[in-house]
């Protein structure tokens, strides 16, 4: 089971809205077939697995191994179960359930109808953890949210200086102070061609004009979503410019154009819970919160979050904006530490939520 955790663990990045599979097939003591699943839409683990085996009549007394449940239904490929009983594996050891309500213990079930000798449970935390966001999807109807952010050594996301009016239609990304170094803006684009979407509010586009896009390193880039209530960013910022897909939550009407939706909600209560549906309901299952310190804050306090990355500079405030500069206080947040470690000039903490 190990090794098909990590046989699965190379499909990352590349299989999502699929879980990440790895199979492996073993005779008397000795492994003769291993795959995973490498991208959306191709032969899944078990097909792999079972397609790199030479001697196809060893199958009928081995053992497969997988760390997810095998499908039981027909979508972009045929059910990985209904393969298995063709061929005759009598022996399945099954890491975990498919939380999927679609598969949800059905391929087990077939699978045991129909003669199969299976274990399930192998190694099941491991296997979860492996496909934490598949799992947080389907089991809390939402995407799987990492919030972001980089703050100062003296605990300061950004200085008031840099903040706009929101009256105001011009950028003042000028102003902007820089808190991380260039190792961490690399490893953050390269967070945004993991996941599937970003999200950023009106403030955040207003006074930093950012694109959400992957350009320090090789990557998809995510599906931006944009808090504007009143549609107040400018048609010529670049989360406007049609070149991403991007969705514009708001409560004015809006055609929508070339690779942008307007999508009217009910600001006045549950917004964030809305929006979460929203992206649940379009099959997007991981989220990354750029906002400010509002949305964050927003975030936090709601529980709506699943891990938090956060860069922290070895310089204060006044030393990155001036001696006598104001700054805008970081969230304050708790969790259970995940990874603390130094990256490039930066300090990189990785915490849970523990709700």
């Amino acid at each position: 089971m190990k090794r098909c955790l990590e046989l699965a663990q190379k499909g990352f990045g590349k299989v999502a809205p699929n879980p990440m599979v790895g199979c492996v097939i073993v005779h008397k003591d000795k492994v003769i077939g291993e795959g995973f699943h490498q991208q959306y839409g191709s032969a899944h683990a078990e097909v792999n697995a079972i397609n790199s085996v030479k001697n196809k009549k060893l199958l009928k007394d081995s053992t497969l191994y997988v760390n997810l449940e095998p499908c039981s239904h027909f979508g972009k490929t045929p059910p990985c179960a209904d393969l298995i009983i063709r061929l005759g594996i009598k022996y399945v050891v099954i890491g975990t359930i498919d939380p999927n309500p679609v598969v949800k213990g059905k391929g087990l079930q077939k699978l045991v109808s129909l003669g199969c000798d299976v274990k399930v449970g192998v190694l099941e935390n491991e296997c979860k953890e492996l496909n934490k966001i598949f799992f947080t999807f389907h089991e809390k109807k939402r995407p799987y949210i990492i919030l972001k952010w980089a703050q100062t050594k003296d605990k300061y996301i950004a200085a008031k200086s840099q903040v706009s009016s929101l009256k105001s239609k011009v950028s003042t990304k000028k102003n902007r102070i820089q808190i991380s170094g260039k190792e961490s803006i690399s490893l953050v684009h390269q967070w945004r061609g993991e996941e599937q979407a970003i999200l950023v509010g009106t403030k955040t586009a207003l006074n930093d004009n950012p694109k959400l896009t992957v350009r320090k390193v090789k990557g998809k880039n995510p599906v931006r979503v944009l808090i504007d209530r009143k549609l107040k960013v400018p048609s010529s910022f670049h989360l406007l410019d049609g070149k991403v897909l991007t969705l514009v939550f708001t409560i004015k009407k809006k055609a929508s154009g070339k690779n942008i939706e307007y999508v009217v909600i009910n600001f006045e209560k549950y917004l964030l819970q809305q929006i979460m549906s929203e992206l649940y309901k379009r099959n997007i299952q991981s989220l990354i919160v750029e906002g400010g310190a509002k949305l964050l804050n927003a975030c936090i306090e709601t529980g709506l979050w699943d891990e938090a990355r956060i860069f922290t500079s070895t310089r204060n405030l006044s030393e990155i904006a001036g001696k006598n500069a104001a700054g805008v206080e970081s969230p304050r947040i708790a969790g259970k530490l995940i990874e603390q470690k130094s990256h490039g000039s930066d300090v990189l903490l990785r915490l849970s939520n523990i709700s």
